[in-house]
């Protein structure tokens, strides 16, 4: 997604009245919806791209996630204010109040509602990569 095009403008609109998020953490998730689209195609009628739904939307990001920041996952996303599945909601609901994103009527922040755990997923993700690193020797 390209950020020239008002999208860092919006943002900066929605953190003045909103603080708990971090620019970043918007950029991300924008990140993720781009991900999320590409992984699941056009529609197969019309050729546009698929409307993403909130369940959708969060397996996106947690795949860009572990790809993009490994185990540190949950730092990243936690150091932007974005703790829970809830939170990433809430981001989405922002962007569709300020026009960068639309939604039908049957979207709702509770589609965001307890997704998957962050801290849990991602160690659980690599856990064994972890332990090895851990047990490995290392000569000086």
């Amino acid at each position: 997604m390209s950020f020239s095009d008002g999208i860092e403008e919006r943002v900066a609109q929605i953190r003045r009245r909103d603080r708990r998020y971090a620019r970043n953490g918007y950029y991300f998730v924008l990140d993720a919806l781009d991900y999320t689209i590409e992984a699941l195609g056009r529609d197969q009628h019309t050729g546009e791209s698929r409307h993403v739904g909130g369940r959708e939307l969060l397996l996106g990001l947690k795949e860009l996630a572990a790809t993009q920041f490994g185990p540190l996952a949950t730092v990243c996303l936690e150091r932007w204010g974005i703790r829970t599945t809830e939170d990433v909601g809430e981001i989405v609901f922002n962007l569709i109040d300020c026009g960068l994103l639309s939604r039908r009527p049957s979207d709702s922040r509770l589609d965001f509602a307890d997704g998957f755990d962050f801290a849990r997923n991602f160690e659980e993700k690599f856990r064994e990569r972890l332990e090895a690193i851990s047990q490995a020797e290392f000569v000086l």
